[in-house]
C-alpha cells in the first residue's frame, strides 16, 4: 500500500508542477462555464441580450408612435439609436434614408420605421416597417422576438386610438365627443366609477382591448386541444390588424446563409490552434540545437524571427483559403466572387494569429505551458469574439472585451466580405486593426525572444 501511495504522490507532484495540464484541468473550464453563465444570464436581473443597437425611425405626429418609443426604449435588450450624428459632431434625428447605408456599414442591424400613417384615419390598424441585416440566426430570432413582444403588447392601447381616430372621421369631432361622454356615463351610473376618468380611457382609446393581449388559446368544440388548426392565439388576432412590412437590406443575395454565418468563425478557431501550435516548434528547433548552428552562419535573430513569421503566415493564409473552399464546395458558400478582396483579409488574420502564436512561444518556459496557454486564450477568444454566440447576449463588459481579440475582428471582416459584399475600401478599417495588433503583438514577441533563453 505504501508503495501505491508514493506512486500517487509521484503523480500529484508531476500533475502540479506541469502548468499545462493545470490550466487544461481547472482553469479552461472554469472560465468558459463563466462565460457560458454571462452568455446565458444565470443569475442577473435581466437574462438575454442586452444593448443591441436598434434604430428607430418615428415619422409619426401621433401620441400612440411616442409611446411605443417608450416601450421600446425601456426594453433592456434594445440600446434604441433617434439621431444621426453629422461629421461636425452635431445631431439631428434619423430618417429613413439614413437606415440603409448605416445597416450597410453595420452601425447597427436592425431597424423599425414608424410611418406618417401609423394609425390613418381611412383604415382600422397599424402600419410598422422592420429592415433587418440578419447576419447572425440567432441574434436575429430573438430581436424578432422580443420586438413583437413589444409591438403586441402596445397594439390594445394603440388599437383603440385607431378606433377613435376612424369614429371621429365617419361622425365628426362634436358628436364622438358628446357619443364618448354618454357611455361614460352610464359605465359611471353602472359600476360607480369616475365618469371623467371612463371619458378620458375612452378618448385615449383604452375602452377594453387590452383583454385581446391575455387572449388564451380556446379550441373551439369538437377540436383537439392543442392542436394548431383549432387554436386562437393573441399573436393570430394582431397579425390581422397590424400590418408589419420587412425588408433586408443586406445579404439578400447571400448564397447559403446559415452557412456563411458560421464559417469564419470555425475558420478562425482552427487557425489559431495550427498557427500557435506551429510557433510553439521553437522548443523543439532549439532543443535540437538548430538555432546555435544558423546563428553560427551569417543569419541573424531578427531574420530567425521573421522567416518563422512570414511562414506562418503563408500557412495561414493556405489554410484559410482551403476552409473558404471546402464551405464552397460542400455547403454552397459563394468564395470565388469574393475571392481576391478574402485573401487579402486572410492575409492580415493570419498575420494577427502568428504573432499571437509567437508570442506565446516567447513568453511561455516549456512546449507544454504554451500549448495549455494557447489553449486557454484561444478558447476564451472564440467565445467572447463571435465564434460560438452573438456577443450581444454578453453583459456590456464582455462586448467591450470582445472588441480586443482577433477572432472579433477577423469574423468581421469575414462577414462584410462574404455577407456583405464589402469592397477593399470599405475593408481598410478592419484591415487596419488586425494589422495593429500583428505588428504590436509581434513586436512584444520580438523583445521577449531577445531577452529570453530561446537562441541561448
Amino acid at each position: 500500500m505504501r508503495t501505491i501511495l508514493t506512486l500517487i504522490h509521484k503523480d500529484f507532484s508531476l500533475f502540479i508542477r506541469d502548468k499545462a495540464s493545470v490550466s487544461l484541468t481547472f482553469i479552461v473550464p472554469v472560465a468558459l462555464i463563466y462565460v457560458f453563465g454571462q452568455v446565458f444570464g444565470i443569475n442577473r436581473k435581466d437574462t438575454g441580450p442586452s444593448g443591441i443597437p436598434f434604430a428607430v425611425v418615428n415619422a409619426s405626429a401621433n401620441p400612440a408612435a411616442g409611446q411605443l418609443l417608450n416601450a421600446l426604449r425601456a426594453e433592456s435588450a434594445f440600446k434604441v439609436v433617434t439621431e444621426f450624428k453629422n461629421p461636425d459632431g452635431t445631431t439631428r434625428p434619423l430618417t429613413e434614408d439614413d437606415l440603409r447605408p448605416l445597416m450597410k456599414q453595420n452601425a447597427f442591424r436592425f431597424a423599425l420605421v414608424i410611418p406618417a400613417d401609423l394609425i390613418a384615419e381611412k383604415r382600422f390598424g397599424l402600419r410598422l416597417r422592420i429592415l433587418s441585416n440578419p447576419r447572425n440566426d440567432i441574434e436575429t430570432q430573438t430581436v424578432n422576438g422580443i420586438l413583437q413582444k413589444v409591438i403586441f403588447s402596445n397594439v390594445p392601447e394603440l388599437l383603440g386610438q385607431s378606433l377613435q381616430s376612424r369614429a371621429r372621421d365617419l361622425v365628426g369631432q362634436p358628436q364622438l365627443k358628446d357619443f364618448n361622454a354618454r357611455i361614460a356615463r352610464t359605465v359611471a351610473d353602472t359600476f360607480g366609477v369616475d365618469a371623467a376618468v371612463v371619458e378620458r380611457d375612452i378618448a385615449d382609446g383604452n375602452f377594453g382591448l387590452r383583454r385581446l393581449d391575455q387572449l388564451e388559446e380556446t379550441p373551439p368544440a369538437g377540436a383537439a386541444t392543442g392542436s394548431p388548426a383549432s387554436t386562437t392565439t393573441r399573436q393570430d388576432v394582431f397579425s390581422q390588424i397590424v400590418k408589419i412590412e420587412t425588408e433586408q437590406v443586406v445579404g439578400q443575395d447571400v448564397k447559403a446563409p446559415a452557412a456563411t454565418r458560421v464559417v469564419g468563425g470555425w475558420a478562425m478557431m482552427f487557425l489559431l490552434f495550427a498557427l500557435s501550435g506551429s510557433a510553439t516548434s521553437v522548443f523543439d528547433e532549439k532543443k535540437a540545437g538548430l538555432y546555435q548552428r544558423l546563428l553560427a552562419a551569417p543569419v541573424r535573430r531578427s531574420q530567425i524571427l521573421l522567416g518563422k513569421f512570414c511562414w506562418g503566415v503563408l500557412v495561414g493564409l493556405v489554410q484559410l483559403v482551403t476552409l473558404f473552399l471546402a464551405g464552397q464546395l460542400m455547403f454552397g458558400i459563394n468564395i470565388t466572387g469574393h475571392l481576391p478582396t478574402l485573401a487579402v483579409l486572410c492575409v492580415a488574420a493570419a498575420a494577427a494569429c502568428t504573432a499571437f502564436g509567437m508570442l506565446l512561444a516567447a513568453i511561455a518556459p516549456t512546449p507544454q505551458a504554451a500549448s495549455g496557454l494557447a489553449t486557454f486564450l484561444i478558447l476564451m477568444m472564440s467565445a467572447v469574439g463571435g465564434a460560438w454566440f452573438p456577443i450581444s447576449f454578453m453583459p456590456d463588459f464582455i462586448q467591450t472585451i470582445a472588441k480586443f481579440t482577433i477572432v472579433y475582428w477577423s469574423m468581421e471582416g469575414f462577414a462584410q466580405v462574404l455577407w456583405a459584399g464589402a469592397s477593399l475600401t470599405d475593408l481598410l478599417p478592419i484591415l487596419g486593426i488586425l494589422t495593429a495588433i500583428a505588428a504590436g503583438v509581434m513586436a512584444i514577441a520580438v523583445w521577449r525572444f531577445n531577452r529570453g533563453t530561446i537562441f541561448g
